[in-house]
Order: structure tokens, then C-alpha cells, then sequence
């Protein structure tokens, strides 16, 4: 095939989208003769889109050398922006900040009237939240804003709107936030924009929704994404991300199989290329997963894939302790990350988490502070999510304290904002709580429906540990053949039955381990044995397990 024929199949790939042919075309015309400098980008953003983000720095680099040798400054200091866009993107603020200001120079300090400025206004903007100054990085995307509506670039307006609307969500202006954030994505979803800004908005928003906990709109757009992912089946960029999203939500929902399988898909499409750190979001929702079905030695292993791409393995790491009885581990991890946690996302799960944990040590003090901050956020942003997290809080801080008239109230509100929420792990777990309340109550009765209501979903989904607490928890066969033990001593064979410590059922049930010695000992003497094993057998015999 002779070279002009590369070179327009490559450029006819490029311009369907086809980004793995249009990059192999351009580059075969390329060895055959050098590309001008727009089929120089041309390649650039196929290498980018399929995941060559080193080759396509090296071409970008190449096509700002050539412009500025040719005299054309402003496409050189474009160029130069791409460069800082991966750069920046990629968490190189030093090199990505760089090209900014290579770029500026070219550009006399922001003496030329052109569009590039406002690029490079998004550059200093984007480095501006790297850096944890929201106020000056939403001001200057308002200027970028201006300039692209100036000159008419769809790109910039797109790219500098977003980053806009981050910045006024992290600076509580939620409402103006958001309304930018949809804004957007009607330029977005209209296609008018290029392939690299329309993955980079797509992604941005739906992380902007995940700050402010709005589920249905994280939900719209990442079922967008995959679609837009879809219609590009050569695309490598993005499309982790997508499976990352797609399983967080999936999780939530109880489609744990689903939400699996797109996590491993995520976690390998990240290993085949470049290091990206969303390899460390998808290790992490495996380790969730996995600690949720009781798998947790490969949860123990997910847990530190993710830490070493980059992701803070709490609280799914101290909740694991907690499971496994480790409850002064769970406790020091999880204070630890707390004081580091700044980021409001991070911060809600791991006060969750806290309060579990502190509740488990018997730190009903450091749980009710963990519970009324969880509170403050959920009123100030005013998120289902949120509040249906906040809510769970509360109502075990308070059962831990002894309230369970008020622990109810706050529990049913929970209840009802997670089935509105569709999350039904996290209902049922509510439930549990919730007959936990009423049989302070002295309700048996309602205390059983709760908690068989809680074990069917907890059998449907796989919740391995949270069904065998259930089944401990629960009373229905404690009449039924006990050999003289009481509902507490019944309660405690099951979990000696499941092959827990003595430390273990200390820390479940929240009693002394003395306590719980003194338990087993007399349950033994009540059945005639001597050993678990021997304990073991008599419950399995009776049918209390």
C-alpha cells in the first residue's frame, strides 16, 4: 500500500473513531515519511486513547518542537498543553506545570490575544486543586470559561466549565455546582466535543457526583459512559474507570457477581497498561467484595493491591479486622486514617467504619462523636446516601448507649432511606440493629422477624459473616431441645459452633473475655463435655445451628 494510502486510512480511522488503526496507520505512514505537524497530533491522541500514554507524550513532544521550529507558536503552545493535560492528569505537577509555563513564555506572558491562553489558564487552574486551593482554581476556570466562549472553542468551555464546577463543590456552593456539572453534559453527550475531553468530563462528573453523594446522578452518567465506551471499542483510556464506577454501584445495588466481575475486569485492563492509580480503586472494591462474602484471606491480598497502586486500603482493611476478631487492630488502623482523612468522600466511609469499630471496643464516647460529625455533613449537603448513612450512625450509637427507644426512630428512618436507595446489604444490616433494639425492648417477637428478615437477604447476596452473626444473634430455636442453656448460652454455643475464639465472641457480642470463659465453661458442664469439638457436635445434633 503506498504511503498517501496509509496516511488517509489512517486519517479516516482516526475520524471514526477506530483509535488502535488510525494509530498503527499513522504510525506506519510516519516511518514511511514524517507527518506534518496535525497528523503529528493526530497520532498523538490515538496513542493517548488506547493507552500509550508514554508514546503519546513523546509524540506530543515532538509536534510542539516542530511547530515552534516553524515559527507557529500558538498550535506549539497547544501542544505544549496536551502535554500538561496527561502530565497533570497523571499526578506530575512538576512536569505538567513545566510545559505550562514553557507555554506561556511562548506565548509572551499573556501579551498574544489567542485561545491557547485560555488552556493554559486551565493548567494553572488544575494545578491550583492539585494543590488544595479551590477559590483561586475556580476564578481562573471562570476566565478560561470566558475566553473559550470568545473564540468559540467547544474543548475549553467544556473542559474549563467542568473543572469550574469542581471547585465550587468542594467549596460548598453544591447547587451552582451541580448546575454546572449538568450544563455540561449536554455538550458532552451532543458530541460536541473531541474524544480526549469528552472521557476526561465524563469521568470528572461522575467523581464530582460521588463527592456529593448524589447516587442517581453518579448512576445516569456512568451508564452514559459505558455507552460512549461502547461505541469505541478500540478505546484503552477511560475505560477502566468505567468498570471501576460500574462495580461501585453494582456493589451497592447487590449485584455482588456483577459487580465483581467488572472490578477484575477493571483491575486487569489496568495491569496491561501504563501505571494508572484507578488500578487501586478497582483492587480495592475486590477486597470488598471479597470481605463481604467471608473470603478473607483473598480480601487480606486485594487489600494490598490496592495499597500498592496508590489506594488507602481503610476502612475496608480495619473492618476486616474487626471480623476477624482483631478488634484493637480495626481500632488503631481506623483512628489513624480518621486524623489523616481530609477528603469529604474518604472521610464519611471511614467515620462509618469508626463507629462500628469504636462501638465493638466498647467506645460508645468515640462513636458518638464519630456519629454526630457523620450527622453535620449529612444535613449540610443534604444527600440520600449521606443521610442514610449518617442515620445508621446514629441509631447504633444510641442502642450502644442504652437508648433503644430512640435508636428505633432513627434506625427506621435509615431502613427506609436505604430501600429508597436500592442498597439492600446495607438495609438489612439496619435491620439487624433494629431487632437488636427491640429486644432491649424486651419485643421478642418483632426482635426475631427483624433479624430472619435480615438473614434472607443476607443468604441471597452471600454475606457470609453477617448471616452467621445473625444466626447467633438469633432466638427462634433456643427453646427447642437447649439442654438447659439459656438464650445467652444458646447464642454463645452457635459461635463457638462456627469455630470462634473466646476473644472473637468477646469482641462480637461486646462482653469481657472473662465473660465469655465463664459462658463456655458452664456450657460445657450443662451438656456433659469437655471440648469445643464435643460442643460442637451437641449443637449441630440438636438443630441449634
Amino acid at each position: 500500500m503506498a504511503a498517501a494510502d496509509v496516511l488517509d486510512r489512517g486519517r479516516e480511522s482516526f475520524e471514526r473513531q477506530a483509535w488502535a488503526d488510525a494509530y498503527a496507520q499513522l504510525s506506519a505512514a510516519d516511518q514511511e515519511s514524517p507527518l506534518e505537524p496535525e497528523d503529528i497530533e493526530r497520532l498523538a491522541t490515538a496513542a493517548y486513547l488506547v493507552g500509550r500514554d508514554a508514546d503519546s507524550i513523546d509524540i506530543w513532544t515532538r509536534a510542539h518542537h516542530e511547530l515552534v521550529r516553524r515559527g507557529d507558536v500558538e498550535r506549539a503552545a497547544r501542544c505544549a498543553f496536551w502535554l500538561a493535560f496527561i502530565l497533570l492528569n497523571k499526578g506530575e505537577l512538576v512536569r505538567g506545570g513545566g510545559w505550562v509555563a514553557r507555554a506561556r513564555r511562548l506565548l509572551d506572558d499573556g501579551q498574544r490575544d489567542c485561545v491557547e491562553q485560555g488552556y493554559l489558564l486551565w493548567g494553572v487552574a488544575a494545578r491550583s486543586i492539585f494543590e488544595g486551593d479551590s477559590t483561586s482554581a475556580c476564578a481562573t476556570f471562570a476566565r478560561a470559561v470566558e475566553i473559550g466562549e470568545r473564540f468559540g472553542d467547544q474543548d475549553l468551555v467544556t473542559l474549563a466549565r467542568v473543572g469550574q464546577s469542581r471547585a465550587l463543590l468542594w467549596l460548598g456552593e453544591t447547587a451552582a455546582g451541580v448546575a454546572l456539572l449538568d450544563e455540561v453534559m449536554v455538550a458532552v453527550e451532543a458530541g460536541e466535543v473531541s474524544a480526549i475531553v469528552a472521557g476526561d468530563v465524563y469521568c470528572s462528573v461522575i467523581e464530582g457526583c460521588q463527592e456529593i453523594f448524589d447516587l442517581g446522578r453518579a448512576q445516569a452518567w456512568t451508564a452514559a459512559l459505558s455507552r460512549w465506551c461502547a461505541s469505541q471499542p478500540e478505546l484503552v483510556a477511560y475505560r477502566g474507570q468505567c468498570l471501576v464506577h460500574r462495580a461501585e454501584i453494582m456493589a451497592l445495588r447487590g449485584a455482588w457477581r456483577d459487580a465483581m466481575e467488572e472490578a477484575e475486569r477493571a483491575s486487569e485492563r489496568f495491569l496491561k497498561g501504563p501505571d494508572h492509580p484507578a488500578a487501586g480503586a478497582a483492587f480495592y472494591q475486590q477486597a470488598e467484595l471479597y470481605r463481604l462474602r467471608g473470603e478473607f484471606a483473598k480480601a487480606e491480598d486485594a487489600y494490598r493491591q490496592a495499597s500498592r497502586w496508590g489506594r488507602e486500603p481503610q476502612p475496608g482493611l480495619s473492618r476486616l479486622r474487626l471480623a476477624q476478631g482483631q478488634v484493637g487492630a480495626a481500632q488503631a488502623a481506623i483512628r489513624r486514617a480518621a486524623v489523616e482523612a481530609t477528603d469529604r468522600v474518604m472521610r464519611s466511609t471511614l467515620l462509618a467504619a469508626y463507629v462500628e469499630i469504636m462501638l465493638a471496643a466498647h467506645d460508645v464516647a468515640a462513636a458518638r462523636v464519630a456519629a454526630d460529625e457523620l450527622s453535620a455533613m449529612a444535613r449540610d449537603l443534604d444527600a440520600p446516601l449521606l443521610g442514610a448513612t449518617a442515620a445508621t450512625a446514629q441509631g447504633a450509637v444510641l442502642l450502644g448507649e442504652g437508648d433503644a427507644r430512640a435508636a428505633l426512630q432513627a434506625l427506621r428512618h435509615a431502613w427506609t432511606a436505604w430501600q429508597e436507595l436500592e442498597a439492600p446489604y446495607e438495609a438489612a444490616r439496619v435491620r439487624v440493629l433494629v431487632g437488636l433494639a427491640c429486644r432491649q425492648l424486651g419485643d421478642q417477637e418483632g426482635s426475631e422477624m427483624e433479624l430472619d428478615a435480615a438473614r434472607g437477604v443476607f443468604q441471597q447476596l452471600g454475606a457470609v459473616p453477617d448471616l452467621a452473626r445473625v444466626q447467633a444473634l438469633s432466638q427462634t430455636k433456643a427453646a427447642k431441645k437447649a439442654g438447659g442453656l439459656t438464650a445467652r448460652e444458646v447464642q454463645l454455643l452457635r459461635l463457638v459452633a462456627a469455630g470462634k475464639t473466646n476473644r472473637a465472641i468477646a469482641a462480637e457480642l461486646v462482653l469481657s473475655e472473662r465473660t465469655v470463659d465463664r459462658h463456655v465453661s458452664n456450657i460445657f458442664a450443662k451438656l456433659g463435655v469437655s471440648s469445643r469439638a464435643a460442643a460442637t457436635a451437641y449443637a449441630y445434633e440438636h438443630q441449634l445451628i
